[in-house]
């Protein structure tokens, strides 16, 4: 493969290539990008360049020599709790194994795998399927590991995205600096993330058809409220169920409708609006394609394709935020780049316990290194 002097990288399940830009956008170069989504290849040619469209079981492992990185987030939707939570007895679950096949042939000095809080709690009948991810990593190829559960958030990424990031590296000195340090100083609101969006920009006009009684319903939701501020005597009977029993329901947040002033909730795949926050603030209408993309950090001029709408919400729920792909793919610089560890300087490092069944805060910081 031709090489350009940059960083190499390798990218799998690589999806309409959140991932791929943000490493890209940090000067990396992608060598090979795959993912089995006809729409998602798609977007990826006509925004990043080349991917290869086909099943990853049964697709030659490429080849590239002293390869830098690997990235992989591998379908997520069996270990979400958004998904059918099968665990590995879905099987996209048992995809994550794919990647060993990659890493036992280009020996890469970084590889990153990106997932859903879920994948802590999930078991196989080993026991905790993060376990067997990692100590495969340690004990048959020789990484040493750290991985965090993180708020995108705490990054810049205008969403309260909590996503699992797992970073092996080769030398264990730099387990303490593979992650990027938070930053404090951006206006993360709906209002700052939405300004400046027109009928102009691409995609902006492009909004999934509602039924008219979610329409009817969402149009009732006050701004930063959900269907708990809607009267009972004007929920359909479904709801009035759920209503009278809301802790055998876990307190559903139907139609959820974030102000203004608030951060955006998590942008998923499973773009439902009874299910997920994405009502706009102000009229009476979902996100537009564009809006969405706007909250995971695509820029304006990152064009979706496919065959439908819907096809376009879920190419950008799936995807990695670019800016936090990018904010790592900086930080790992000072690895590939061999600067001493003793010679970086740290401010405000995110490094939270791994409690999946709690909300995760800027405070918490204890470190999971292995």
């Amino acid at each position: 493969m031709k090489t350009t002097g940059k960083f190499k990288v390798v990218s799998m399940f690589s999806g309409c290539g959140g991932m791929d830009l943000g490493f890209k956008q940090a000067g990396y170069d992608i060598l090979w990008a795959n993912d089995m989504d006809e729409d998602a290849c798609e977007t990826y040619r006509n925004n990043i360049g080349e991917i290869t469209h086909g099943d990853i079981t049964k697709l030659e492992v490429p080849d590239v020599s002293n390869l830098d990185v690997l990235i992989a987030g591998f379908p997520c939707q069996p270990f979400s709790n958004a998904g059918s939570r099968k665990g590995t007895d879905d099987p996209r679950g048992k995809l994550y194994q794919q990647t060993f096949k990659f890493i036992k042939k280009l020996n890469p000095n970084v590889v990153i795998f990106e997932n859903v809080r879920g994948i802590l709690s999930t078991k196989t009948p080993q026991g905790l399927l993060i376990d067997e991810i990692i100590g495969t990593l340690t004990k048959e190829y020789g990484y040493h590991v750290s991985y965090r559960l993180l708020n995108f958030s705490h990054f810049g990424v205008p969403q309260n995205r909590i996503r699992v990031v797992v970073i092996a590296v080769k030398n264990k000195d730099y387990l303490d600096h593979v992650f990027p340090e938070i930053i404090d100083d951006k206006d993360l609101t709906v209002a700052a993330t939405l300004k400046g969006i027109t009928e102009k920009l691409p995609n902006q006009t492009e909004l999934m058809r509602l039924n008219p009684q979610a329409l009817h319903y969402g149009s009732m939701i006050p701004e930063g409220g959900s269907w708990k501020d809607l009267p009972y005597d004007v929920l359909p009977d479904r709801w009035k169920k759920i209503r009278d029993n809301m802790a055998k329901y876990h307190y559903p947040n139907f139609f959820r409708r974030y102000s203004r002033n608030e951060i955006q909730g998590t942008i998923t795949a499973a773009f439902k609006p009874e299910n997920a926050g994405v009502w706009h603030p102000t009229e009476d209408r979902i996100y537009s394609v564009r809006e969405i993309a706007r909250f995971q950090t695509f820029p304006d001029d990152f064009v979706f394709f496919g065959k439908n709408i819907k096809s376009k919400y879920q190419q950008i729920g799936n995807a990695v935020p670019p800016l936090m792909a990018m904010h790592i793919a900086n930080q790992l610089k000072h690895y590939l780049k061999k600067i001493q560890p003793n010679e970086l300087i740290r401010t405000k490092v995110e490094s939270t316990m791994l409690n999946v069944n709690q909300p995760i805060h800027k405070q918490q910081l204890t470190p999971c290194l292995i």
